[in-house]
């Protein structure tokens, strides 16, 4: 396993992957290559092999919600998500380019829990399809047929429709 000066061989860029989807913690590759947790992030990306479920295991492991979108509101739904799996590290979030997404904090959240950040492509919601998808059956189904005297009741209400 080699690098020419800042670029990485292809073989050895595959070699990382391949020693990650055996079990070595992306520390252990990181400390035993002198390769950062970014790039070989990437490399996952780039070279796993794509797993595809079926559309009925994919379910929603976490969520949060409040009057406004913010970094903290989007941590708390990855934190209650965490709470829901065995396994954390190297968990990919696929998300859009949204400033609670994209801001400082929240990507030094996720490097710390070991997750692997995915963005949409600007201008393409079909990139996030599934959960686009949900919110257009939770808008149809459920809040454009009601009207909420409050934030709690809607709450309420959201609670019961992902629940159920």
């Amino acid at each position: 396993m080699s690098k020419n000066g800042t670029h990485y061989s292809e073989e050895f860029k595959q070699q990382i992957v391949d020693l990650y989807n055996s079990g070595s913690s992306v520390s252990y590759l990181r400390n035993e290559y002198g390769v950062t947790n970014v790039r070989i992030y990437s490399w996952i990306k780039q070279l796993s092999p794509v797993k595809v479920s079926e559309k009925e295991e994919i379910n929603s492991i976490g969520y949060a919600y409040d009057t406004s979108m913010t970094a903290e509101l989007a941590m708390k739904a990855v934190k209650n998500a965490c709470l829901n799996v065995k396994v954390i590290e190297g968990i990919i979030l696929h998300s859009d380019l949204g400033t609670q997404y994209t801001s400082r904090i929240f990507e030094d959240y996720l490097s710390f829990k070991g997750i692997i950040h995915s963005f949409s492509r600007k201008g393409n919601p079909y990139d996030n399809a599934c959960i686009e998808s949900f919110h257009s059956v939770l808008k149809k189904e459920e809040i454009n047929h009601h009207k909420y005297n409050d934030f709690n009741a809607a709450r309420k209400a959201v609670f019961e429709y992902i629940e159920s």
